[in-house]
């Protein structure tokens, strides 16, 4: 990290103007699992959806390697900011960005850029499962064979390979065959997480990936988010605080203010939530507020 990143990092405006241009925490060391090394820069990002700002002025660095938390009240802008990272917000009609995103050097903005490879590279865990309606070997052979893998030996080296990083090999190594849509809600996640996982991403975006889960499958979702730790940059949505806590390096504050989405505070997590520098920021993560 520069000098010049770390002072941005340090800056803070006016702690007492809800409406001001966001906050950011002293950010310190990385954590020991990882560098502090941008592999995502996003600076002065807007959006909006036709005439509604969804989000305003948005900077601040992903960390490789490291897991960073995405917290803050229902539409205040964070998912839109995950989709914008693999240009997913092109699909959307009258979506419209600006500001610059950076990935691993690229312009993610550019014109030119291979979008497909960009969202090989950045994955996406949505909060509903959504398995293909084929067997369970298919949901990870399809996208494999899409990108061009044409070997059976190595398409099924890396499904056993995925599978077992998330955990499903021993549940599901006899049937294969099997639909995907018959597994339980918490084995069709981490089979999209496994699919994912099959391209080989750097990043893998999740939003809110265990909030449609009852508590047993959530905690297992939870566990398999915390070994990927390291080994891929994971950016989280979540409205579990306390999951936040437990899983996240670092941690983003979002919040909707009168022009739209606002990043108001980011830093370690263990900053942000046990000693914020902004007042909204002590306040949600209280339970006063949102």
């Amino acid at each position: 990290m520069t000098n010049d990143t770390r002072d941005t990092c340090n800056r803070a405006d006016n702690l007492n103007d809800p409406e001001n241009a966001y906050t950011l925490s002293p950010l310190q060391a990385g954590p020991p699992c990882c560098d502090p090394e941008p592999l995502l820069s996003v600076e002065n990002l807007s959006l909006h959806y036709a005439d509604k700002i969804a989000l305003e002025n948005i900077s601040l660095d992903i960390y490789r390697g490291c897991i960073t938390a995405l917290i803050g009240p229902s539409g205040c802008g964070k998912t839109s900011f995950l989709s914008s990272l693999n240009r997913l917000t092109d699909m959307i009609p009258g979506c419209r960005v600006s500001g610059s995103i950076r990935f691993d050097g690229l312009n993610v903005r550019s014109p030119d850029l291979d979008v497909q490879g960009l969202r090989r590279d950045i994955g996406m865990i949505f909060q509903k499962p959504v398995p293909f309606p084929l067997s369970i070997r298919r949901n990870i052979e399809l996208p494999l064979r899409e990108h061009g893998m044409r070997g059976q030996a190595e398409i099924n080296d890396r499904l056993q390979e995925v599978l077992r990083d998330v955990g499903l090999w021993e549940e599901v190594k006899d049937r294969l065959e099997a639909p995907a849509q018959a597994l339980s809600g918490g084995q069709q996640q981490r089979l999209c997480i496994a699919r994912a996982l099959a391209l080989q991403p750097k990043v893998l975006l999740m939003d809110e990936p265990c909030s449609a889960l009852d508590p047993i499958a959530s905690a297992v979702v939870e566990d398999l988010i915390k070994r990927l730790q390291g080994r891929y940059t994971i950016v989280i949505v979540t409205h579990n605080l306390a999951q936040a806590r437990r899983i996240a390096n670092y941690a983003a504050l979002f919040w909707m203010q009168e022009r739209g989405g606002r990043l108001i505070e980011f830093g370690r997590c263990q900053q942000v939530f046990e000693a914020p520098a902004h007042h909204l920021t002590a306040a949600y993560v209280s339970g006063r507020r949102g």
